[in-house]
């Protein structure tokens, strides 16, 4: 059954289990003869060739953009182990997208050249200029490392034009990740989305997170692994675990999500997650970790507080969302699940429209982000708000 419709957009969503049945849902829902573009999130326990030849099959020549989660964010609130998605009609939004199939080897002139390329499809549609009626989604393998070149390279090359995104997940087994463009899935890879339209937007980022007054000092480390060997010249596990009170071998995703670290740039606080403890007691991160940065011990705040906040401040000028296209953290979701407040967080989330995953990663105007919401809230037709 579809799930949610506005004037612009359709949204849907599948828990079937084998590869066709999902493709028949989806193009249940979605297909319409205006339909220009789909954008999923699906989880990675499916057979993903089967998945993405069965949904080029039904799409037929209806380009689709999607990536793995860990875990999905549907019509009805957060998902598991299934595929949640949007449809996008041609008349409101004119969408160009491109495959970056070797992140490892992407440069300043590969960004330009492909924004370059996105920008004229985009043109050819005469649909609205593209200063301040465009925003561009990438969507990243999470577990490249490779994030920070790209989106410097991106960042730079997209100018004034406000991009956000996030890291594919694969339900948290940290093995592999996947971005689907051209009818397959793709792992080392990246998908960059532009789209422009004439409806009102606004890209945000937000966290919970608060400072304690503890400090960690990176005294070894290993910046292109992310992997911190030493904090405070002890063993990197050893040191974080003292910190936080519990012996190494308790360390999971539950303790990095509620015990978060960050470095301070001016008077931002920027998180970056643990991903894992390895068996020498280093420490892998989700971001970039370099020799010599001071890590402040962190704090999460309230949680849904702070969503509802964000997206009061987004509808002063927007309006009630049409569409809100969200990168949520897993650790996040991780920490709402131990709460309690799992619910009460889904429940909002579906009443702001949104549509998303849960990632290994939040991408904002070139910035690398962990433990934050990221996204795009975009505004009803007919109301014109400020940006």
């Amino acid at each position: 059954m579809q799930q949610g419709q506005g004037e612009g957009v359709i949204k849907a969503m599948s828990s079937a289990r084998d590869a066709e049945s999902v493709a028949q849902d989806l193009a249940r829902q979605l297909i319409h003869p205006h339909l220009g573009f789909v954008l999923f999130f699906c989880s990675a326990t499916y057979d993903l060739d089967a998945l993405g030849q069965a949904l080029e099959q039904y799409f037929g020549g209806v380009t689709l953009v999607g990536c793995t989660t860990a875990g999905e964010i549907t019509p009805l609130g957060y998902g598991r182990n299934c595929v949640s998605a949007v449809g996008f009609d041609h008349r409101h939004f004119s969408v160009a997208c491109e495959l970056i199939d070797e992140m490892e080897r992407f440069s300043l002139i590969d960004a330009q050249q492909l924004v370059e390329r996105l920008i004229n499809d985009c043109r050819s549609n005469s649909l609205a200029p593209i200063k301040d009626h465009s925003f561009a989604l990438t969507l990243l393998d999470g577990l490249s490392s490779r994030e920070e070149v790209v989106l410097a390279a991106l960042s730079a090359a997209f100018g004034r034009i406000p991009h956000f995104g996030g890291s594919a997940g694969d339900d948290n087994y940290l093995a592999r990740t996947y971005v689907y463009h051209g009818g397959r899935f793709h792992s080392g890879s990246a998908v960059v989305v532009l789209i422009n339209t004439w409806l009102d937007f606004e890209v945000f980022t937000t966290h919970h997170i608060e400072p304690r007054e503890e400090r960690l000092v990176v005294t070894r480390a290993d910046s292109n692994a992310r992997r911190v060997h030493e904090l405070n010249a002890e063993p990197a596990a050893q040191a974080y675990a003292e910190l936080i009170g519990v012996p190494v071998e308790a360390l999971d995703f539950a303790l990095f999500a509620a015990h978060p670290l960050a470095v301070r740039i001016n008077d931002r606080y920027y998180v970056r997650s643990i991903q894992k403890v390895n068996d020498d007691l280093s420490l892998s991160f989700y971001c970039a970790v370099e020799n010599g940065i001071v890590l402040t011990a962190m704090r999460p705040g309230p949680l849904l507080p702070n969503l509802q906040a964000q997206f009061a401040r987004i509808e002063a000028h927007l309006g009630e969302p049409l569409l809100t296209i969200g990168c949520d953290c897993f650790l996040r979701r991780l920490e709402a699940e131990a709460s309690g407040d799992l619910d009460a967080v889904a429940e909002f989330l579906r009443s702001r429209q949104v549509i998303g995953f849960n990632t290994y990663g939040e991408q904002c105007n070139g910035v690398h982000l962990n433990q934050t919401f990221t996204g795009v809230a975009i505004g009803r037709p007919g109301r014109h708000g400020r940006r």
